[in-house]
């Protein structure tokens, strides 16, 4: 089966795959601030983690056209991924000295670079950043970046992710291609379903961040450290994703799910 796509392409497969499959983001916080995050989950209100929630939903929806506004379709060259993370680290920093409510103005401010950088990797693969597949696609990322328990860990976490959101794209891009324009409409339950379902394995990670900058004034340094891990896990997650999708585009998805699953099969 193998045979059946380039040494060059199945060896950009297995790198997706160690990227999307074994990102270690939660792992490194975790290691790098320790039981205080567990000890914080306890500790935090209600009505913070809804704020959370609340909030990301909101950054998740705005965010995309605010990122493409200052973008153009060129053809595809090399991503800016410095740029976008020296930028995030002047967010994460404003966000940490600010405790909690710094972190929530922060948060929408952090997501459209986030994702600005998640389109120029897209664009990097070959992907026409203003269709509407590739901005669904692009708003796909921040789902493979936290996981819900209901996950099946039997499959591989990514291609179980995209089944589970399968529907809510469909109906997306089916609203998208009506011209409606704008990628949220109030209008639109299929779009909200989708930018809700993604929005909850965002939130996620995001807690976690946000119980890592709780304290005013003496976490700058920790929410620019920890919004380098961010967007560095989400730039590596992008590129994992448009690089299945080109190699879909180029050898069909089923081929290229049945090798990329088989790399799970032989690390079981």
């Amino acid at each position: 089966m193998t045979m059946l796509i380039s040494s060059e392409d199945l060896q950009s497969l297995r790198h997706a795959y160690e990227s999307l499959e074994h990102p270690g983001m939660r792992i490194k916080i975790m290691d790098m601030l320790g039981t205080p995050i567990e000890k914080g989950f306890q500790l935090l209100p209600d009505s913070v983690e809804k704020g959370i929630s609340t909030t990301c939903n909101i950054a998740i929806s705005k965010a995309a056209d605010f990122a493409l506004f200052s973008m153009r379709n060129a053809s595809p060259q090399e991503s800016s991924d410095w740029f976008h993370r020296v930028s995030v680290w002047a967010t994460g920093a404003a966000g940490g000295f600010g405790g909690i409510p710094g972190t929530l103005i922060e948060i929408p401010v952090s997501t459209t670079i986030m994702l600005r950088s998640i389109f120029d990797i897209a664009r990097s693969e070959g992907e026409n950043i203003f269709d509407n597949d590739t901005r669904l696609a692009a708003l796909q990322v921040f789902a493979f970046g936290g996981h819900a328990k209901s996950d099946d860990t039997a499959n591989t976490a990514y291609y179980a992710t995209r089944m589970a959101m399968a529907y809510e794209v469909k109906q997306a891009y089916e609203f998208l291609a009506k011209g409606a324009g704008k990628l949220v409409d109030k209008n639109a339950p299929a779009l909200i379903q989708l930018i809700q379902k993604i929005a909850t394995r965002f939130s996620i990670p995001v807690t976690e961040k946000a119980v890592a900058q709780a304290m005013p004034f003496v976490s700058a340094v920790i929410g620019l450290t920890i919004n380098d891990i961010f967007i560095a896990h989400f730039q590596d997650v992008a590129r994992g994703h448009f690089t299945v999708r080109r190699l879909e585009r180029k050898y069909g998805k089923e081929l290229v799910q049945q090798i990329y699953e088989s790399f799970n099969n032989k690390n079981q």
